[in-house]
């Protein structure tokens, strides 16, 4: 309807002004603006992790935890995940990589835990508290049950939702599921890095209306974005996605040897040993791929 009523711009072919209402009715479906997590006025916020078993809960705690460390607040893990095997370790695990401290009781009541790691972060002062709960293969009465009991327990500020990018259109089950049954604040998209092009992403805000507010992407535990719906859009328009790739040369090059590596340039000694430099840097934003993927 939109390109039919649309008059064709001077600088823009047909094709092009199509694609560019395509652009711009996909930002609007995925929330139109990026959406942060909110934090409570009363420290400290708690963020209750929850979704199905492999969807990255454990491993997207340490992330989220890692990503508010660099934005020099003190926060907490909560292990409440106690029935999966070594579910607790792995979360230690990520921790200690992460450099957070974690709170565990062993393979105790969920529900008692979180009360206790909520007391715990009060009085040492974390914020946020990021409690791991336990998934299931499937979607059944005595999970939903229990996080409805540690939500109640807690009063979280977020309830956010791991979905797995990889999982397609069945991501949208689960997470219009777990949105019925528990009320969802945000969404967590973890392996964006694969060969998805973003449908989950579309689809899910469609059917719960809540925002995705961050995305994995890739295995490293400083692999979290922002989600910005206008550049998921381009992404999945095959325009590329230069503003992601900008902020990551910015965040990992160092300024003063791209300065000097061009003086070299311009005077016609660059060395190997400059040519190593470059590519330990290039390494540092990821793997190739995924860089390669961002351009037009």
């Amino acid at each position: 309807q939109k390109a039919l009523g649309e008059e064709v711009l001077n600088s823009l072919t047909p094709a092009q002004q199509v694609i560019q209402i395509v652009n711009e009715e996909l930002t609007a479906l995925m929330g139109g603006e990026q959406s942060r997590i909110r934090m409570a006025s009363k420290p400290p916020t708690v963020l209750l992790l929850c979704g199905l078993q492999g969807s990255g809960k454990t491993t997207h705690a340490g992330k989220l935890a890692l990503m508010f460390r660099k934005q020099n607040r003190r926060p907490l893990l909560a292990a409440c995940d106690v029935y999966r095997p070594a579910a607790i370790r792995q979360l230690q695990v990520v921790g200690e990589q992460a450099g957070v401290p974690v709170f565990e009781m062993g393979q105790g009541d969920p529900v008692k835990i979180a009360k206790a790691a909520l007391r715990h972060a009060q009085d040492y002062g974390n914020d946020p508290l990021i409690i791991d709960t336990a998934g299931r293969l499937h979607i059944d009465e005595k999970l939903m049950d229990e996080l409805k009991r540690i939500r109640a327990a807690v009063e979280p500020e977020e309830v956010l939702l791991v979905v797995d990018a990889m999982t397609g259109q069945d991501a949208v089950n689960v997470a219009s599921a777990f949105n019925d049954a528990l009320g969802i604040d945000g969404v967590i998209l973890t392996k964006l890095d694969g060969d998805t092009r973003g449908g989950a992403a579309l689809s899910v805000r469609a059917v719960t209306g809540k925002p995705i507010q961050l995305v994995g992407m890739g295995e490293k535990l400083d692999d979290i974005e922002p989600f910005y719906p206008d550049r998921m859009a381009s992404r999945i328009l095959g325009m590329g996605d230069m503003l992601t790739l900008i902020e990551k040369a910015q965040s990992q090059a160092d300024e003063k040897k791209a300065a000097e590596l061009a003086r070299k340039v311009r005077k016609n000694s660059m060395d190997l040993d400059d040519f190593l430099d470059q590519m330990r840097q290039v390494k540092k934003m990821g793997s190739l791929r995924s860089l390669v993927d961002m351009l037009p």
